[in-house]
């Protein structure tokens, strides 16, 4: 048999589809979300409703994001699920949850069990809807997980860690083996918790700067501060903050990044153009 074919839908390369079907882990993981019946809930990627089935039980509706044409038709004809679901057949990287938050008058509550390809840039998008969304419970390949619970020291300290833990508290849930799935992956996955903070514990004046701070910053990982920011902070301001310019990016904390987005936001008009 193709070890690609689960329920009768051949799994997608193109979708990074990878269908979860060990009863074990998919009750772990909805206890962990512990969904609520009047909350509203949206599953990214339902697939073939491994998560969909037994988290739609305990709901009167559930809204879903699916992108795949095929599988969106077979959760419509679902004999029970059917008629609770609002599927919308679209890219998730596309989808306005402020919107869907503000009719359903309610933050939201994300799951699901994201594709691998997508899962970072997927991340960044939900993280600009922090203000509309409650919790998010996400399988993700381990080695995400680790980049987002990661400390500043460690190699998977990187720019989505600093973002990640700038909106949320994140916290580590299980882990997945590839034997939980249908086609089995060749990586480990992972649950992860993000719970956005209703007051950032270190709010920055223009999260656009801390955006491209990081980026800068990580994407010379081996320079220090001085070095890999020379273009946008000003020499003096690691003293006046009293951040070690000698430093490398992943020696820095969350609320260090942030102290020099806001330094640069004071600064910005003074700065040589980069």
């Amino acid at each position: 048999m193709n070890n690609r074919v689960h329920q009768g839908h051949f799994a997608r390369k193109r979708f990074g589809q990878n269908f979860l079907n060990d009863q074990y882990i998919i009750d772990s993981i909805v206890a962990a979300i512990h969904p609520q019946r009047g909350e509203a809930v949206v599953e990214i990627g339902p697939g073939l409703a491994a998560l969909t089935e037994p988290v739609g039980e305990r709901m009167d509706e559930l809204t879903v994001i699916e992108l795949d044409r095929d599988l969106a038709a077979r959760l419509q004809t679902h004999p029970f699920l059917g008629p609770k679901l609002t599927i919308f057949q679209q890219d998730a990287m596309t989808f306005d949850f402020a919107a869907l938050a503000a009719e359903r008058g309610q933050p939201l509550r994300v799951f699901g069990n994201l594709p691998y390809n997508i899962s970072t840039p997927l991340m960044f998008h939900l993280f600009s809807y922090t203000g509309s969304i409650k919790d998010m419970h996400f399988m993700l390949q381990k080695e995400v997980v680790n980049r987002l619970v990661a400390g500043p020291n460690s190699k998977a300290y990187g720019r989505l860690t600093v973002m990640a833990q700038y909106y949320c508290q994140v916290i580590p849930v299980l882990e997945v083996p590839p034997s939980a799935f249908t086609p089995p992956p060749k990586v480990d996955s992972a649950v992860v918790r993000l719970v956005p903070y209703t007051e950032l514990p270190h709010p920055v004046k223009d999260v656009r700067l801390l955006s491209r701070i990081t980026m800068e910053a990580f994407g010379q990982r081996r320079k220090t501060l001085r070095n890999s920011l020379s273009h946008m902070v000003a020499a003096g301001a690691f003293e006046e903050l009293g951040i070690d310019a000698s430093l490398r990016a992943e020696n820095v904390s969350v609320a260090q990044f942030c102290q020099l987005a806001n330094w640069l936001a004071d600064h910005q008009e003074s700065l040589k153009e980069s």
